[in-house]
């Protein structure tokens, strides 16, 4: 990505700012009674839309994270909404949303066609029967989508699709290389009591940072039996909070402006911490002395999903913009503006930066293999357990809340 763009995200879109607060805020106890699934089980009923597509209804009405749906008004040179007005007739409603608590209030509310749900808010889309399944075989464009992200767990219910996924990445660990001089493979560092960075490690801010230190416990205390840091049991939960606990002795600053953390780290005032390439991208355009990697234990990441209101009445229109969005020249357009690893595989040959998808690693299977996307923890175990109950979302918020007050 070039630094004039990434520079003009940061002025303008707040665009990582906005996607990092996903997993924020608060989740209120109907949303969380449909994310957990409730006692009954399995997913709404519903059968996807047979097909075939055909003219569009002339609107369609799209919740978007910024930067997702772009018509021109931030950057003329940045429109991929009008050329697919042109082509559909359906003339489209972008609103834009800052959380995903945010969106999915705004999908209950009824009154959007299409939403680009994070991790966090599908399941809870799903279980609130917020969302329709959808035919992927109307949707030409899927064909050539990641495998990696097809029928994944935050995206698709007993194996039904529920969405069409746009693009991925990575949390990674970052560091400013005068504070550390010694490259680092390891999220040891910002976890354990005896870090030489007392005081100066970061951490993102939101209860989803829970999965973060699970992930960690994975690989440092394989006795806990984590296999999946969305499915933790009481104690593994408690294990968890501990480990953050003892991390908030280290930490200097808990950050969800990606602005403010970019000046922390470029400044110095962050040693190390929790990062995306696209904000290691900006602040090494800045001028900061900071490097990345993913850490040798693994990372959470995320991936989202365009997903289909239940009772759209614009459900060709709907259709027409799932297979556009994902669509090669279209997906390539938005993986360079927002920053992230684009969804489509023939996407790679279209971006204006030649070796783009080599710094996200779209196409590197093994990359991504310890990547846990994010995922809404519900009280039914998504690792598949039945002889306990897991940790809902609501209960991390809660714990979250109290770590930090």
């Amino acid at each position: 990505m070039h630094t004039t763009r990434l520079l003009k995200i940061a002025a303008v879109g707040s665009v990582a700012a906005m996607m990092l607060a996903a997993c924020g805020g608060s989740s209120d106890s109907g949303s969380e009674a449909a994310a957990s699934g409730g006692s009954g089980g399995g997913a709404p009923a519903g059968e996807a839309y047979a097909g075939p597509v055909g003219d569009g209804e002339g609107q369609l009405n799209i919740l978007a994270w910024p930067g997702y749906a772009e018509d021109g008004s931030t950057d003329p040179a940045v429109d991929w909404v009008t050329p697919f007005e042109d082509a559909t007739g359906c003339q489209v409603n972008v609103k834009t949303f800052g959380t995903s608590d945010e969106a999915v209030k705004l999908m209950q509310g009824g009154g959007w066609d299409v939403v680009s749900a994070s991790g966090d808010a599908t399941l809870r889309l799903i279980y609130g029967d917020n969302v329709q399944p959808v035919n992927t075989d109307l949707v030409p464009n899927y064909a050539d989508i990641f495998d990696g992200l097809k029928m994944q767990k935050f995206n698709s219910v007993d194996g039904v699709a529920y969405g069409i996924p746009h693009g991925r990445g990575a949390n990674l660990i970052m560091w400013n290389t005068d504070k550390v001089t010694e490259p680092i493979d390891s999220w040891a560092p910002t976890f354990e009591a005896d870090s030489p960075y007392k005081g100066s490690v970061t951490a993102y801010d939101s209860p989803i940072f829970i999965a973060d230190a699970a992930v960690y416990l994975m690989a440092t205390q394989p006795d806990l039996g984590i296999t999946d840091p969305y499915a933790l049991d009481q104690d593994q939960f408690d294990a968890a909070m501990k480990l953050l606990e003892q991390q908030k002795e280290l930490v200097g600053e808990y950050w969800s402006d990606y602005t403010k953390a970019i000046q922390a780290f470029n400044s110095g005032t962050s040693a190390i911490g929790t990062s995306w390439q696209v904000i290691v991208n900006l602040a090494q355009a800045d001028g900061g002395k900071v490097e990345a990697t993913k850490a040798k234990e693994g990372a959470t990441g995320w991936s989202d999903t365009w997903m289909v209101a239940k009772d759209t009445p614009n459900l060709n229109c709907a259709y027409k913009w799932l297979d556009w969005i994902v669509s090669p020249e279209v997906n390539a357009q938005v993986a360079e503006w927002f920053g992230e690893a684009p969804a489509n595989a023939k996407s790679c040959a279209l971006t204006s930066q030649t070796d783009f998808c080599d710094v996200y690693h779209a196409a590197d299977d093994a990359y991504w293999q310890d990547v846990y996307y994010w995922n809404t923890p519900t009280a039914q175990c998504l690792d598949g357990r039945t002889d306990v109950q897991c940790v809902p979302y609501s209960e991390w918020a809660t714990a979250w809340a109290g770590l930090r007050s």
